[in-house]
């Protein structure tokens, strides 16, 4: 009985040792989660129980344990690596169905889907059909948009300026936009059409012989769009005519194709002070075609892609998964883990939110293995073996002493 108790002891050093080697030649791997031997006492036990004086009859390996504590958090730069900070995994779907892992080293595939480097795709869920939040309630994988955002025909000019308000009316009439003595002041901005070419869009001021009265002439690419649209301040320089501040222009068609621009002026920002003309802003809602520029991730999740023209579009938001029990996950390699019924069932929800972490972008979670502690655990284990080596030298040298009496 005494060399099987011994016999124990060493497997069990041995066995130490062997998830020591794992944690160490892991330290480098993403996401990794360092594992600990976790031992039990053995008593040989009768049908009718264990007595007072009974002897244990050694060790076993209860379970090897993983530890899921945060590791450090590297900025990578690039921009489909994540790392997790606080609770949850990132949620994978391959071959094998779903699968959880903390190492958020993803890229893309020739298609376009965004993968980790086993070929396994992220789930997210997807935007609403109304633009507005996502569909938490089901997953898809993550798909990179990698065609061109379509253009967007300017609709709205937000026009904020000042006119001075001792301007006197130009001394030659009628107004010609090729005669600066026929105006006071003009300026101008870039619009778009539904096919994303642009257009100048010119604006003249004119002051009339009416107290705090202006003349406003419009025109895209040189042609004048309408009759000239009336602008009147009050005697505090504020806008009065048109009340609700806005002038629809006359359609106007661009050649090339596109289709007729409506395009209407809002005034409501201007005003009518001091000596001197400024503008403040000149803000349009149209854009040109984009082409995808860069891919963005936020604290929350959302993967966001932006394109040349200064527009947006979320393509998702990361699916999370966390369990009652993450130490009763199943390992199945490449730094992943499956469900199970010692796990519980799987709970998802958007970083965050509940008991998930935050998701930083650029960066990887790298492993939680701390070499110099594995260093001494592998000094504990082998002395352990050696220890137990030690005692089964010692049986046997009392064994041979009881063979050899005469």
């Amino acid at each position: 009985m005494s060399f099987l108790i011994s016999l124990s002891g060493m497997n069990a050093a041995s066995a130490d040792l062997n998830i020591t080697s794992n944690n160490i030649a892991n330290a480098n791997s993403a996401g990794f989660k360092a594992s600990r031997g976790e031992f039990g006492d053995v008593f040989a036990v009768s049908g009718y129980g264990l007595s007072n004086n009974a002897i244990g009859a050694g060790t076993r390996l209860q379970r090897v344990a993983q530890q899921f504590a945060q590791g450090n958090v590297d900025y990578t730069g690039k921009s489909l690596d994540m790392a997790l900070t606080g609770e949850g995994f990132f949620t994978l779907s391959g071959g094998a169905g779903l699968s959880y892992t903390r190492a958020g080293n993803f890229g893309a595939d020739r298609e376009g889907y965004v993968v980790n480097p086993t070929g396994q795709r992220l789930q997210v869920f997807l935007p609403n059909a109304s633009g507005q939040g996502f569909d938490t309630g089901r997953m898809s994988d993550l798909r990179l948009a990698t065609g061109d955002a379509p253009p967007r025909a300017t609709g709205q000019i937000d026009v904020g300026l000042n006119l001075p308000g001792n301007a006197t009316p130009p001394a030659t009439t009628p107004f010609d936009p090729n005669d600066p003595e026929t105006y006071n002041h003009t300026t101008s901005v870039r619009v778009y059409d539904s096919l994303g070419a642009a257009h100048s869009q010119s604006m003249y001021f004119v002051r009339t012989a009416n107290p705090n009265e202006w003349q406003v002439h419009s025109q895209i690419d040189g042609v004048t769009v309408g009759g000239p649209q009336t602008l009147q301040y009050s005697e505090t320089g504020e806008l009065v005519v048109p009340a609700n501040g806005e002038i629809p222009l006359p359609t106007f068609t661009p050649p090339g194709g596109a289709g007729p621009m409506d395009i209407t002026l809002e005034f409501d920002g201007s005003t009518q002070y001091g000596d001197r003309f400024g503008v403040s802003a000149l803000v349009q809602d149209g854009h040109a075609t984009g082409r995808l520029s860069a891919i963005e991730i936020s604290e929350e999740g959302v993967v966001s892609a932006r394109y040349s023209n200064g527009e947006s579009t979320a393509l998702g938001q990361v699916a999370l998964t966390n369990f009652a029990n993450p130490q009763g996950l199943q390992p199945i390699g490449d730094n992943a883990w499956a469900e199970t019924f010692g796990s519980g069932q799987a709970l998802r929800g958007a970083a965050g939110t509940a008991s998930f972490g935050q998701i930083q972008g650029g960066a990887l979670e790298a492993s939680n293995v701390n070499l110099t502690e594995q260093l001494v655990n592998m000094i504990t284990a082998q002395r352990n073996f050696q220890a137990n080596a030690q005692m089964i030298q010692a049986q046997d040298q009392l064994t041979q002493t009881v063979i050899n009496i005469r």
